[in-house]
C-alpha cells in the first residue's frame, strides 16, 4: 500500500465508517428497485465525500484523486452499486475543472460538491462506443445558439442530472477526425432534450443509466466547454483522470469479496472440516489477496502521479485494466467458495459478481486499455519506471 498521510488515513476511516453504517440495510433493495435513496448522496455530500477530489476553491475536498480512490475503495468494499450511485454524481465535473472557464467552474462545481445537483457526461452513442471520434450527435451554430440533434446511450446519471455535458460533432469538415467534436453543456428541462431510464442492467443497478435524445435543442453559444473542435482531446484528458477511479472501484470490490470469503470459509463446514482448512481454498485466498495488493499499488501509485502533476496515461491504463480484471476474478472465486449460497441474492457475493463486469467495460474497455499500453511500449513513450 502507498503510504498515506494522517489526513488521508482519516478520509479512509471516515469513508469506511459511513459505508458500513449506511449501505448494508439499503443495498439489496437498491439493487432490486434499480434506484437509490438520494438522501444517502446528500449525507455523503455533507461529510465531504462527493467532490472530495475537486479543489477547495470550488467547494471540493481538495484531496485529489488519491482521496477519491480512498473513498471509492471503501464504498465499493461494502456495496458497489451504492458506491457507484453516490460517488458518480460528480462524473463530468472533471471536464469542467480541466477545460471550463473560471466562470463555468465557479458556477457549476460548488452545487455538485454541496449535493445540490448531479451532473452527467454523455459520450457513448448506439454506433459509437469505444470509438469516440465516430460520435454523430450534431451541433450547428445558428447565430448565437447551438442547435443539437442526435442521441446518446448508457449515460450515467442521465435522468438525475441537472446538467449534461454532451460530446457533439461541430466541425464535420475537418480532415482530422480527432478535431471534429466539441463539448456542450445542456441543462435538464431544455426543450427538445429528453432522458429515458434504462432498466434491466446486469450490475450496479442502483446507479442511474439513461438513453438521451436531442431534437432541435437550442442553447447559448457560451455553453461550450473548452475549445471548439477539441472535444475528442478533452474527453481523452478527462478519462485519463477518471479511469483511476475505476481502478479503485475494482480494488474495493475485490477487497469486499475477500472479506466475505474469509468470513464464509472460517465458519462453513464440509466433510467435517471447515472450508478454510482445505488447501484448495487456501490457495484461492492467497491468490486473491496477492493480486489485490498488486492492483492496489498500481492504482494508488498512478493516483499519486496524477495529484503530483505527473500524468502518465499509460500507467493509468495499466491500473484500470489490471484492477478491473482482478476484481472480476475475485468475484468469481468468491462465489465459487460460497457454493450454492453465493448464487442467492441474500448473499452479497452474488451481487458483487454481477457488479464486477462493468469495470472491464466503462470508461475504456479492457481492449482499449491494452491498446494504450501496447502503443506506449511500441512507440517508446512508456518510461522505465525502475529508473
Amino acid at each position: 500500500m502507498i503510504p498515506l498521510s494522517r489526513e488521508e488515513k482519516e478520509v479512509r476511516q471516515a469513508a469506511r465508517e459511513f459505508a458500513r453504517g449506511e449501505f448494508p440495510g439499503r443495498a439489496l433493495e437498491a439493487d432490486r428497485s434499480e434506484s437509490f435513496d438520494q438522501s444517502l448522496w446528500r449525507a455523503a455530500s455533507e461529510l465531504g465525500f462527493v467532490g472530495i477530489h475537486l479543489p477547495e476553491e470550488y467547494g471540493g475536498g481538495g484531496f485529489g484523486f488519491t482521496g477519491l480512490c480512498l473513498a471509492s475503495e471503501e464504498f465499493w468494499r461494502v456495496d458497489p452499486g451504492l458506491g457507484q450511485a453516490v460517488l458518480s454524481t460528480t462524473f463530468g465535473s472533471e471536464m469542467i475543472w480541466l477545460f471550463g472557464s473560471q466562470e463555468q467552474r465557479r458556477t457549476f462545481l460548488p452545487p455538485l460538491c454541496r449535493g445540490e445537483a448531479v451532473i452527467a457526461c454523455a459520450i457513448t452513442e448506439p454506433e459509437a462506443g469505444s470509438d469516440t471520434a465516430a460520435a454523430r450527435t450534431r451541433a450547428v451554430l445558428d447565430g448565437g445558439e447551438w442547435v443539437i440533434n442526435g442521441a446518446k446511450i448508457f449515460t450515467t446519471n442521465g435522468t438525475l442530472a441537472r446538467w449534461v455535458l454532451v460530446v457533439c460533432l461541430t466541425e464535420p469538415q475537418v480532415e482530422d477526425r480527432h478535431g471534429r467534436h466539441s463539448v456542450i453543456l445542456v441543462p435538464a428541462g431544455t426543450p427538445g432534450f429528453t432522458a429515458a431510464k434504462l432498466k434491466g442492467k446486469l450490475g450496479i443497478r442502483a446507479s442511474d443509466t439513461a438513453e438521451l435524445s436531442f431534437k432541435d435543442v437550442r442553447l447559448p453559444a457560451g455553453n461550450l466547454i473548452g475549445q471548439r473542435g477539441q472535444g475528442f482531446n478533452q474527453v481523452m484528458g478527462f478519462l485519463n483522470h477518471t479511469r483511476i477511479h475505476i481502478g479503485a472501484q475494482g480494488v474495493g470490490l475485490a477487497q469486499g469479496c475477500l472479506d466475505r470469503s474469509l468470513t464464509h470459509v472460517r465458519s462453513r463446514k464440509q466433510f467435517s472440516r471447515r472450508l478454510a482448512q482445505f488447501q484448495a481454498i487456501q490457495f484461492k485466498l492467497a491468490e486473491m489477496a496477492t493480486h489485490l495488493e498488486a492492483a492496489r499499488s498500481l492504482v494508488y501509485g498512478a493516483a499519486r502521479d496524477i495529484d503530483a502533476g505527473r500524468m502518465d496515461h499509460h500507467r493509468v491504463a495499466m491500473a484500470k485494466w489490471f484492477a478491473a480484471r482482478m476484481a472480476v476474478e475475485a468475484a468469481d472465486q468468491a462465489l465459487q467458495m460460497h457454493g450454492g449460497y453465493g448464487y442467492m441474492d441474500e448473499y452479497d457475493v452474488q451481487r458483487f459478481y454481477r457488479d464486477a463486469k462493468i469495470l472491464e467495460i466503462y470508461e475504456g474497455t479492457t481492449e482499449i486499455e491494452k491498446n494504450i499500453i501496447a502503443q506506449g511500449l511500441i512507440s517508446g513513450k512508456i518510461r522505465d519506471w525502475a529508473g
